[in-house]
């Protein structure tokens, strides 16, 4: 058998406070010899030791309270010197890792606090986030303003329960107000000039503004595309749960003209990971700015419209030509409003309508390629 460690403990009441039980130390043996064995305090040590403590505690000293004072300044003074940004990059680490937004949070927090991540978070103050608000407020940007408020407040919530932060300086930011629902939806016109505008954008972001019109898919989602997500074979884009928004795994039919904008991004593609990309390793960032080049390549007559605009105007444009709205919601991954399906409906839905949402993919890449198409309906075209 092992031998077992003993150790010297001594409790004592604090006057006018608690009982505290104080550890002080391994016990120390003595051999037949008369000599000390091992490390550790005496019995004399011990008593002596013990005699410090209730003398202390008479006075309404508590060596334990002392200790974690000291304790929790030291963690204090450690979590003053991290900067803004260490608590952000913890902050990643710890929590948007976790959640399928992450990435996008990450990158929008960053940006909100760009101008501080150098400063130490306990500097951080409310105006310092107010004004990353602001600044999306002052410009028209009341959707961006408003998911800035929220993910600041998420984040302060955070790095307060962390001490980090003396307090949760997010829990009273002001937004944007009420943000208007978008009723923009893009005549057959106008998606057809931004479609035709994307070949002045170059080999990368062209095809990704003409991939995202003809397949209807979430600009994350196709700016995203990794080359084990194309199969051509079956002229289609299999996205694994991860990859949308639902978390729900989604085929996208390629069209003919899809497709053809696949095949030339693989000949320049080499062995990159990205479908879109310029490192190979990474996806392209810079969407926003191709997207005003595309805006001044369509000129300062063509209205205002954001990319989730070309979702609503395929949408609208099935629609009138008679395709179902299920049909229309399984194309782009999300569920359908309205009444509670019958039992026909949900045994369509188990089956995923492929061949109708082929058949409405390569009606749409008609319509959008072919200037002279009309929206009429599929079923006369039987």
């Amino acid at each position: 058998m092992g031998q077992r460690k003993a150790s010297w403990v001594f409790e004592k009441r604090i006057k006018g406070g608690p009982k505290r039980k104080h550890t002080l130390g391994a016990y120390c043996s003595w051999g037949t010899d008369g000599r000390r064995q091992g490390a550790g305090l005496s019995l004399a040590d011990a008593r002596a030791t013990a005699l410090e403590i209730e003398m202390e505690a008479s006075r309404g000293l508590d060596r334990i309270a002392d200790a974690e004072v000291t304790r929790l300044a030291a963690e204090r003074e450690e979590a003053e010197r991290k900067t803004v940004r260490e608590v952000l990059d913890q902050y990643e680490v710890l929590k948007l890792v976790n959640l399928a937004t992450g990435k996008t949070v990450s990158k929008e927090l960053n940006k909100a606090l760009a101008d501080h991540v150098e400063k130490p978070v306990v500097a951080l103050s409310r105006a310092d986030l107010q004004a990353a608000i602001d600044t999306h407020t002052s410009a028209g940007r009341l959707v961006y303003a408003n998911r800035t408020r929220a993910y600041l407040r998420t984040f302060t919530r955070w790095a307060d329960r962390r001490d980090y932060l003396e307090s949760d300086i997010g829990i009273a930011l002001e937004g944007a107000g009420r943000e208007q629902p978008r009723d923009r939806v893009l005549s057959l016109p106008e998606v057809r000039a931004i479609y035709q505008a994307s070949f002045d954008l170059g080999a990368l972001w062209g095809p990704m503004f003409r991939l995202l019109i003809l397949t209807g898919q979430r600009r994350g989602e196709i700016s995203c595309l990794r080359w084990s997500n194309i199969h051509a074979d079956a002229a289609r884009i299999q996205l694994e749960g991860q990859q949308t928004k639902n978390r729900k795994p989604h085929i996208v039919h390629l069209s003919p003209p899809a497709l053809s904008e696949i095949e030339a991004r693989r000949e320049l593609a080499g062995d990159a990971e990205y479908v879109f990309t310029t490192t190979g390793k990474t996806p392209s960032s810079g969407i926003s700015k191709a997207k005003a080049k595309l805006d001044k390549l369509l000129g300062e007559e063509f209205q205002p419209w954001r990319l989730h605009d070309l979702r609503r105007a395929m949408a609208s444009a099935l629609a009138a030509s008679g395709v179902p709205e299920g049909v229309v919601d399984r194309i782009q991954n999300h569920a359908a409003t309205g009444s509670a399906l019958s039992a026909v409906a949900r045994v369509y839905q188990q089956a995923d309508l492929l061949p109708q949402r082929a058949a409405a993919l390569d009606r749409w890449g008609e319509i959008v390629t072919v200037m002279s198409a009309t929206v009429t309906s599929l079923e006369a075209r039987r």
